[in-house]
């Protein structure tokens, strides 16, 4: 007996209105293992921006097309600062990718969010001051005009719930949303900051989801972050203060939820109903936020 045409057409990337999925991955520290990709190919990149962090590795996940970026470069030599978010964005973007699932080490600014649990991230707040927020950045090489992106719901909330589903499933211990406050860094907060960013309501804090997710949304595609806390950051006061080792021995104990989501997630996002319509808001809602300049 013949396997059913949506059946195969899934198992190829493709939904029978001929919208071809593809899967982009940037992996953060720590989270960023080619291993989860079958039949790897590597392909170097240059953008308008700049080069990307790394080379894309080109792969299938059950036969998924999808591609991966670890963001801090495989040998992790480039800061929070200095990564080409731009670049890295635009490079994915170009590779035909449709969703981006974003993998992001936080520390937890929430007593109920304990190291080594998953938050599906869907507000954040920016505390990032040196970062390129737009690809819309007025260089000759970038598109033209002005993206005034809205931005009250950051990420694609379709994506967020396969995500959320999966990792339920697998038993994982997961938060459904939060509020990730990004800093600068690449250093740790002072004790005094990470208290007030718990007043101002942030569930956990990273340094690279910002500007990440403003240049997805840019560029319309459909973003999700898994965020793993690793740590409580600062503010108890009678709990050890986030340090690079903890940080590093927490990540290696739970690097293997991150890939079991993904690994689960990436082909139930194929066989989800169409996605057209979500991936045509997405990209509408990015072309109708440009302002052009005034022709003379």
């Amino acid at each position: 007996m013949g396997m059913q045409p949506a059946r195969l057409n899934c198992l190829l990337g493709w939904r029978e209105d001929k919208t071809r999925l593809k899967i982009g991955i940037i992996g953060g520290s720590g989270l960023d293992d080619p291993d989860i990709l079958e039949g790897r190919t590597e392909k170097y990149v240059d953008t308008p921006y700049g080069k990307p962090s790394d080379a894309l590795i080109m792969g299938k996940i059950k036969n998924v097309e999808c591609v991966l970026l670890a963001r801090h470069g495989r040998q992790h030599t480039i800061m929070p600062t200095d990564v080409n978010y731009q670049a890295n964005v635009w490079a994915l973007r170009e590779e035909g990718c449709t969703h981006l699932l974003a993998t992001t080490a936080c520390g937890s600014l929430r007593e109920e969010i304990q190291p080594g649990d998953i938050v599906i991230i869907d507000q954040f707040i920016d505390r990032t001051t040196k970062r390129a927020q737009t690809l819309y950045d007025g260089r000759p090489t970038s598109p033209p005009g002005v993206s005034h992106i809205p931005m009250a719901e950051p990420f694609c909330t379709r994506t967020r719930e396969v995500l959320l589903e999966v990792a339920r499933g697998l038993g994982v211990k997961c938060h459904p949303q939060g509020t990730v406050l990004t800093i600068e860094g690449p250093r740790f907060s002072s004790r005094a900051e990470s208290l007030m960013f718990r007043q101002w309501g942030a569930d956990v804090i990273n340094m690279t989801s910002v500007p990440e997710v403003v240049l997805a949304k840019e560029a319309g595609l459909c973003y999700a972050s898994i965020a793993m806390a690793t740590d409580y950051d600062c503010w108890k006061e009678h709990e050890e203060a986030v340090c690079v080792d903890n940080v590093l021995k927490t990540m290696k104990e739970n690097a293997n939820k991150a890939s079991s989501i993904l690994l689960t997630a990436i082909p139930l996002i194929c066989t989800q109903e169409d996605w057209t319509h979500t991936i045509k808001a997405l990209k509408t809602t990015a072309q109708s936020s440009i302002m052009l300049p005034k022709q003379h």
